[in-house]
């Protein structure tokens, strides 16, 4: 059985610059990992590019081609990918051993993990392959300076989730360049009732109903809890990757191992 990460969340929220630390981080740790870029616009890495799209398909080219701007561009690659799916990525998959470690690095576009199925067929072939696959979602941690800019990375989380019917673990990102950690701590395990009493006195009394609903929704998929990422201590990267390992169960078909030993005589 194989194991993959699909890294995901809007554009400019560090998903390159997490799976190039956690690459660093399981260097480090002597643990292996496969990096796969899926972004047929990308052009520098900090990590190994262990499957690169570009291989199959360039947006430059497309562009240029087909006379597409990038967004109409990006959604032509990722439905061409959709298309091989059966070929070229089953033959870059074969590549690896059954427990290799897969992270995907995803575009940024929204509408490839919220309603465009891609993403969702790409991750269907993975578990037809065998692989046991953790959606994982990156939001800017400077977004969430207040309840709305919450509710609304929330509901884009929520809706990856149920696009993509994955495991999912969001991360709140770039937590090193937050400069006061209250602001940000306040979100991380919120009770709905504070949700709720700061989305009133921010918003017309109109949308009170509307504020209930959305809270309620928020709280009963259980979204409202983010893990923060601090890219400058070793033991946060650790901490999320743990959380991850243990939503595709990692590791534990790994066989038990034990120490032979001669018991010594009584004698």
């Amino acid at each position: 059985m194989g194991y993959a990460q699909l890294v995901v969340g809007p554009a400019g929220s560090g998903k390159s610059t997490y799976c190039s630390s956690l690459y660093r981080h399981c260097e480090t740790m002597q643990r292996s990992i496969h990096i796969v870029n899926l972004d047929p616009a990308a052009e520098n890495f900090d990590y190994p590019v262990a499957m690169d799209i570009r291989e199959l398909i360039n947006l430059d080219d497309v562009m240029e081609e087909l006379g597409l701007g990038p967004n109409g561009g990006l959604m032509y690659c990722m439905e061409h990918l959709e298309d091989n799916l059966d070929d070229w990525l089953t033959e870059e998959l074969d590549n690896y051993l059954d427990d290799d470690y897969l992270v995907f690095d995803c575009p940024g576009q929204i509408e490839l993990f919220s309603h465009v199925p891609v993403l969702r067929n790409f991750v269907e072939h993975l578990k037809r392959k065998n692989f046991n696959v953790c959606g994982v979602y990156l939001l800017d941690s400077q977004f969430m300076t207040d309840v709305t800019k919450f509710i609304s990375g929330c509901m884009a989380s929520l809706s990856a989730m149920v696009q993509l019917e994955l495991p999912h673990v969001n991360i709140l990102s770039k937590m090193d360049l937050v400069t006061n950690k209250r602001d940000v701590e306040d979100f991380l395990n919120p009770e709905p009732q504070f949700l709720l009493s700061e989305l009133n006195q921010r918003m017309a009394p109109q949308f009170a109903k509307l504020n209930k609903s959305l809270i309620e929704l928020v709280d009963g998929f259980n979204m409202v809890s983010f893990v923060p990422l601090d890219l400058r201590k070793e033991s946060s990267i650790q901490y999320v990757l743990a959380q991850i390992d243990n939503c595709i169960q990692y590791g534990e078909d790994s066989d038990v191992k034990i120490n032979d030993f001669d018991p010594e005589d009584d004698d």
